[in-house]
């Protein structure tokens, strides 16, 4: 069956922000409301009594436009405001009169502080941006969009980072064509944010590396966790021979990863022909089944220990076999979904609000979903957020 790969956006939070860009007022009428404002301080001030002094008013100019425009601007409209004030000085006072110098010095000083505040913040903003870019970049090569078509399925995906301003952190998906179907991967490594980069990048380099080579799912999970145990037994190992050599006391602690990090993870296997799924669950939370007849979490008997925890224990993956039919579809998500709170301390009640937009399409549920989810911790989560929708085509 030819794959047609149309991936869809995995960062629609982009969209309303540029609505919202879209209905701010042009910088042009802002500047040109700048310049108004000197204008009538000037006439006013000018025709005022001789006891009301307005020019100190002009600095309110220059700092208006700053709020707005970079400081080149700036500082055109504060030259401006220091020329309207000389003109009232020297009309009505004369420019050699003590109380025009105080003002001109006054406002030369203001005025060259503001100019000097934006340009700093010009510079940070070009940091940021870069910072942005760098973060997209990674994105793009660490957590790929997931196709809209993937075989027989319709797929969607949202990510929600932790950190601000970041892109990408600890929770990680990936899909992968088979020879018979379609592999999915979604998971959650301990931790957030951009410290838990490193592991979710070993992971999704494992899986796409092995999803196809393994004929069965137990053998694909334990590679998986070996994969994930060798890294930590690495970041050991490379601590105690900087012991030996004395780069580091005897008393230093291992890496944190090295001793506590695991990754949950959820492994689905979905065959071109049939009408099921094949599931290994590693301490994730349970899929949710979407049908019109309503919505069940696909619990799995028993589950496995998280990934990087198989040097513990031996470990026996038991596969999880439930009904999949044309039209029913697949929520996949992490904890830190179903863990926000919102100011109450209440969590997110993601089967309620998936309730309420089940006949919507795929990508449009994720949406609802993530405005929902943003709405209900006032913005911000502290944990990353990953939700992954599957559906099977007719």
């Amino acid at each position: 069956m030819p794959l047609r790969q149309r991936p869809c956006d995995p960062r629609p939070r982009d969209r309303p922000r540029d609505r919202r860009r879209s209905r701010r007022p042009d910088h042009g009428v802002l500047t040109g409301l700048s310049l108004a404002l000197i204008l009538v301080i000037t006439v006013v001030d000018i025709l005022s009594p001789p006891q009301i002094h307005l020019g100190p008013l002009l600095i309110v100019a220059p700092a208006l436009t700053a709020s707005f425009a970079g400081a080149r601007a700036t500082a055109g409209v504060a030259v401006l405001a220091l020329a309207a004030l000389t003109v009232i000085g020297a009309i009505r006072e004369g420019l050699t009169s003590a109380n025009i110098e105080t003002q001109l010095s006054a406002q030369l000083v203001v005025s060259a502080l503001i100019v000097g505040l934006r340009a700093l913040r010009e510079r940070y903003e070009r940091e940021l941006a870069q910072v942005r870019s760098v973060s997209e970049a990674a994105q793009r090569v660490l957590l790929r969009p997931l196709p809209a078509r993937i075989g027989p399925l319709h797929l969607a995906s949202v990510y929600l980072a932790a950190e601000a301003e970041a892109q990408v952190g600890g929770d990680l998906y990936a899909a992968a064509r088979t020879a018979t179907g379609t592999r999915l991967l979604v998971g959650d490594v301990r931790g957030k944010g951009l410290s838990s980069l490193g592991d979710a990048a070993l992971l999704l380099g494992a899986f796409r590396a092995a999803a196809h080579l393994h004929a069965d799912l137990p053998g694909l999970a334990a590679y998986l966790d070996g994969s994930v145990c060798w890294d930590l037994a690495q970041l050991g190992e490379q601590t105690r021979r900087r012991r030996l050599r004395g780069e580091e006391p005897d008393g230093t602690p291992l890496p944190e990863d090295s001793g506590e990090s695991f990754i949950t993870a959820v492994l689905l296997d979905i065959p071109d022909d049939g009408t099921a799924v094949r599931l290994i669950d590693c301490g994730h939370p349970p899929p949710l089944l979407l049908r019109p007849d309503g919505i069940t979490a696909v619990a799995a008997r028993h589950p496995a220990p998280p990934l990087g925890l198989g040097d513990l224990a031996p470990l026996h993956y038991e596969v999880e076999t439930f009904p999949f039919r044309p039209g029913d579809r697949l929520l996949i998500y992490t904890d830190g979904v179903i863990e926000a709170r919102d100011a109450r301390r209440r969590f997110y009640p993601l089967t309620e609000r998936v309730t309420a937009w089940q006949d919507e399409r795929p990508t449009a549920l994720l949406h609802h979903l993530r405005r929902d989810l943003l709405a209900h911790v006032g913005g911000r989560l502290d944990d990353d957020a990953a939700m992954v929708l599957v559906e099977r085509l007719p």
